[in-house]
């Protein structure tokens, strides 16, 4: 084994030295003071497992981030941790704050299912992930486990954890204010204050406060509402020590949140189209982003969760119990999608003529006719009349999505949920070769749902799902559903020392899950159309009730070998699952009807199944890796090796065309995922820290009986490759005063967003040229190629310098300091012929300082 351990020595110090070695594995030493000792890995401790450990003895990879990388690099959501931890990406804040997808090697969080990555937050596991991007108070370490986790965390740990762990009161009176403000008017505020109650008991009390105007402003309403955002939140948490053996933790949180939301462009895909203008046939990469929508997009969300855990030491074993609750509530409003399909023009397409659909034809007209001309980003263009330029070849418009005018419509969607959780763990609490837990968990949650098309009569938007005929906001789409699920579990899990070299582990969970759903939509038509208000409405009457229970055995096997204090040989074997679901009732009529007819004129046979019900997803994972520290503690390194099977992948589909738009979720039947992982962190010379990361993640779709013609194409939202690489220097000085500089790259390989990848597929023009004034365009021209909806490689470069005192702190800092342009996410719509993209976020500077008592 030495002979081994020279060998790796020898090797890891090779690949270090041009690459700059990653703090994944021992983050408290990247911000150790250059006159303080460094931590060690084996004094590195995590609660990832559910149990206070060494993180050398952790038989799988987690990137630990302490409270002192925390302070030094600004971060303090999960959207910056993600940045500095490899295999991992997130998509968060495109469509509203808390529609937030992380993916970790592989496994994505489908959006509208649930969640891939479980939160765990000071020990209670959250339910609902929508607060995932916000401020979960004053952050003292971040662990992100990667990997299945179900046999630990349940039903929502298919990819991982994000275990986070916020201060707890002190026997002294402490606190601290700080703040900063960059460009973009963009400022964050936030304080805390922690003090002893009495002998036994103590407080934590904290706020924050932020805001931004965005990178983005909207040409037509001439205001900084594409993507700006204010939010702010108070957190509390009260400790009291019943008796030297018993704990209660008491948290409590409410937050608030508004902004804009939908920050997404159109770019076409149709090369046949490119001879009319080339912007029919666009890069995602090159695209030109402009924001002209004439309806303010809003986003509102308020958060509001207390729970309460008790810890009691029996001696020989520790009780743990915990309760939930939780209240979250958002909705959004925005511009609508359908200008290029003429429902608003419905009169003149023949639908029966009414007070309602005349009323929003002369609205349509009028705006058509004000903004002729008007520059709308190519190929788009408004001419004379509002009917689609297929129609009208010479004098028609080619509006795309969220145009200035009002023949898309409007949009407002609402997603409310309230939850009660709660779990009862008993675990051995004394030094020995065995070590274990048992427990149950039991969860409920309401959800309600819509999503409500309207006609703009240029009197805004109405917030609630359905408005009647004659309002100033008419309902010309719905989808309004009640969720409802209960979820029972039962775990335990063992550890045994064989000898002081050889460990190994077993757990095991049960999750039973019962959910059901009830249609909310009013059996009534359609005013602009005179078609069923949802297109899946049967004929007889109301959508029916519907009902599934799901459960899944979620085991895992571990085995290390410890050579010594500072190595771990390690294997892990697990099992993760998410529950299926229901979709908004009648998305497969829909679907049906518009895509998978090509009879009826207008429509087409894309050969694409969605059902109204989406099955459990289930990950079967494998990882063999080894992490320690060589060379007298100067070199930590985590090299991971991993393959993962999943079954019945959910993933987020985005249909848009004549009937308005649809989001639901349907399944890839197998996908496989196999990849390599190396971090490293070294300290070369007094005061420096140098870090690497590289994750490396080969995915493959075996079978999807949703589109079979993607089988071979490479799992969605998944990164070809990560790299972080970082330096870090500080430099101790009299009186307590010290200073750093610190630089941190992340590198995110190519990306597809979608099953369908560098392929051709018919759209919904496809079907509209037979029957349009230019059938003299032969058949296919309306065919949609997607080889340029892959996001390419791109870096962004951070970088802070700060001096520091005993009681105070001040730093300069940049966040994507090169200003780097990129695609935030890419959502092809295959059958609408193009992708609705969103933009990263640009360059900021700014300065922030902080007191201390």
């Amino acid at each position: 084994m030495r002979m081994t351990k020279k060998i790796l020595a020898s090797s890891i110090a090779a690949i270090a030295t041009p690459f700059a070695p990653a703090f994944a594995q021992t983050a408290g030493q990247a911000t150790s003071q250059s006159t303080e000792k460094p931590a060690s890995v084996e004094s590195i401790t995590v609660t990832a497992r559910r149990q206070t450990e060494r993180l050398v003895d952790v038989p799988a990879s987690v990137t630990v981030i302490n409270s002192q990388t925390l302070e030094r690099t600004g971060v303090d959501r999960v959207s910056g941790i993600i940045q500095y931890t490899p295999g991992v990406s997130i998509v968060t804040g495109t469509a509203e704050a808390g529609d937030t997808q992380v993916n970790i090697r592989g496994i994505n969080g489908a959006r509208d299912a649930e969640s891939s990555v479980a939160l765990v937050i000071d020990g209670i596991l959250k339910t609902n992930t929508a607060r995932l991007n916000q401020n979960q108070g004053v952050l003292r370490q971040v662990e992100v486990l990667k990997g299945p986790q179900g046999a630990i965390y349940g039903r929502n740990a298919a990819a991982g954890a994000v275990v986070m762990t916020t201060i707890r009161p002190g026997d002294t009176l402490r606190g601290g204010v700080s703040g900063s403000f960059a460009n973009h008017g963009t400022y964050q505020q936030s304080a805390f204050v922690s003090t002893p109650i009495g002998e036994s008991a103590g407080l934590v009390l904290s706020g924050n406060r932020s805001q931004t105007d965005g990178f983005y402003r909207n040409s037509f309403l001439n205001d900084n509402v594409v993507d700006n955002q204010k939010d702010a939140g108070v957190d509390a948490r009260f400790i009291y020590r019943l008796s030297p053996r018993t704990t209660v933790d008491v948290k409590a949180h409410h937050g608030k949140l508004s902004g804009a939301s939908i920050a997404f462009n159109a770019a076409f895909h149709l090369p046949n189209f490119a001879a009319f203008n080339p912007a029919f046939y666009e890069d995602v990469n090159e695209h030109p982003y402009k924001f002209y929508g004439n309806i303010r997009p809003t986003n509102n969300q308020t958060t509001s969760d207390a729970s309460i855990k008790i810890d009691h030491d029996f001696g020989s074993t520790r009780m743990t119990g915990w309760m939930l609750y939780s209240d979250v509530k958002q909705d959004l409003t925005a511009d609508g999608t359908s200008g290029d399909f003429a429902r608003y023009i419905a009169p003149a397409l023949g639908a029966p003529a009414n007070p309602t659909n005349q009323a929003v034809q002369a609205a349509c007209f009028a705006s058509t006719a004000a903004l002729t001309g008007y520059p709308v980003n190519p190929p788009g263009f408004i001419g004379a009349t509002p009917v689609p330029f297929l129609f009208a070849p010479t004098t028609g418009s080619t509006f795309g999505p969220y145009s200035p005018s009002t023949c898309d419509g409007t949009q407002y969607q609402m997603r409310n949920q309230r939850d009660f959780s709660g779990e009862l763990r008993l675990e051995s609490s004394t030094d020995g070769p065995l070590s274990w837990q048992i427990g149950t968990y039991y969860l409920h949650i309401d959800r309600s749902t819509a999503v409500s098309l309207g006609a703009d009569l240029g009197r805004g938007v109405i917030k609630q799902p359905y408005n009647a005929p004659g309002s100033s906001n008419p309902t010309s789409q719905l989808y309004a559903d009640n969720f409802k699920t209960d979820v029972y579990a039962v775990f335990g899990s063992t550890e045994y020392s064989i000898d002081k070299f050889y460990k190994v582990g077993a757990a095991m969970r049960y999750d039973r899950e019962e959910r059901s759903v009830s249609s909310r939509v009013p059996n009534v038509a359609d005013p602009i159309t005179g078609a069923p208000i949802n297109p899946g409405l049967p004929a007889s009457g109301p959508i029916p009730d519907k009902s599934q229970t799901y459960t899944q055995l979620q085991p895992k096997l571990t085995f290390s070998y410890r050579p010594d204090a500072a190595t771990n040989v390690y294997t892990n074997w697990g099992v993760g699952f998410k529950p299926g679901g229901f979709n908004n009732q009648g998305s497969a009529a829909v679907v049906n009807a518009n895509f998978n007819n090509g009879v009826t004129p207008g429509t087409i046979d894309a050969d694409v199944l969605i059902t109204d019900q989406y099955r459990k997803e289930k990950s079967s994972a494998f990882e063999a890796g080894m992490k320690g520290s060589l060379l007298g503690g100067a070199l930590t390194y985590d090299l991971a090796a991993y393959y993962t099977r999943i079954s019945d992948m959910q993933f987020f589909e985005f249909f848009v065309g004549g009937f308005g738009l649809l989001r639901v979720v349907s399944n890839i039947d197998q996908v496989d995922v196999k990849g390599l992982e190396l971090n490293l962190t070294s300290r070369p010379a007094p005061g420096w820290t140098l870090y690497s990361g590289f994750n490396l993640t080969d995915s493959a779709i075996k079978k999807n009986a949703s589109r079979p013609y993607t089988v071979g194409n490479e799992s969605p939202y998944t990164a070809k490759y990560t790299v972080n690489v970082g330096a870090q220097f500080e430099k101790a000085f009299a009186n307590k005063l010290s200073g750093f500089v610190r630089a941190d790259y992340r590198h995110t390989g190519p990306t597809w967003f979608h099953t369908v990848q560098d392929q051709e597929r018919p759209t919904v023009f496809t079907g509209l040229i037979p029957i349009s004034a230019v059938n003299f365009l032969p058949p296919g021209t309306g065919t949609a190629r997607y080889d340029v909806a892959r996001r390419k490689a791109f870096g962004l470069l951070d970088m802070r310098v700060g001096v520091q005192g005993d009681k105070w702190h001040l730093s300069l800092f940049g966040k994507n300091v090169l200003d780097k342009a990129y695609a935030n996410e890419v959502i092809p719509a295959i059958e609408f012929g193009g992708s609705f993209i969103s933009p990263g976020a640009g360059r900021l500077v700014g300065l922030e300082g902080g007191i201390k008592f």
